[in-house]
């Protein structure tokens, strides 16, 4: 049996006969496009998001400092990101150090990255936090 395609090109209509070999070849490519649909959507850009907020991050309104700037930049990231940030307790710390790992390989990675980058910051500068340290405030 032989599968028989029909065209119009310019006004004309061509028929087209395609052989053993090409059904074989048609056959293949929809089946792999089935197989393809549902992994579109992981595809999918991560810019805008939020992703997964395990504390809330709140900044003063008209912000401008660092901590801002990098949260923004996290929100804007299309791949895998972190943003971490010390816990933070109004009354008692004077001081928030931040850090945030865009576009990393993976959210595991990213997770990583930015954690160790804001416990850097804390050992650098010798600051004790009445709070604690730093954690993963949001990640996707």
């Amino acid at each position: 049996m032989r599968l028989l395609l029909v065209a119009n090109t310019n006004g004309d209509w061509a028929k087209m006969r395609l052989g053993p070999f090409q059904k074989t070849t048609v056959s293949v490519l929809a089946g792999l496009l089935i197989f393809a649909a549902p992994g579109v959507g992981a595809a999918e850009s991560l810019a805008g998001s939020k992703g997964d907020s395990r504390f809330a991050v709140n900044f003063p309104p008209g912000s401008t400092g660092d901590c801002p700037k990098a949260y923004r930049a996290y929100v804007a990231a299309s791949g895998h990101s972190a943003y971490a940030t010390t816990f933070y307790s109004r009354v008692t710390d004077l001081y928030v150090f931040c850090s945030a790992r865009l576009n990393a390989p993976s959210k595991k990675a990213a997770e990583d990255l930015a954690l160790r980058s804001c416990q850097d910051s804390v050992k650098k500068y010798k600051v004790k936090t009445a709070s604690g340290g730093c954690g993963i405030a949001a990640s996707k």
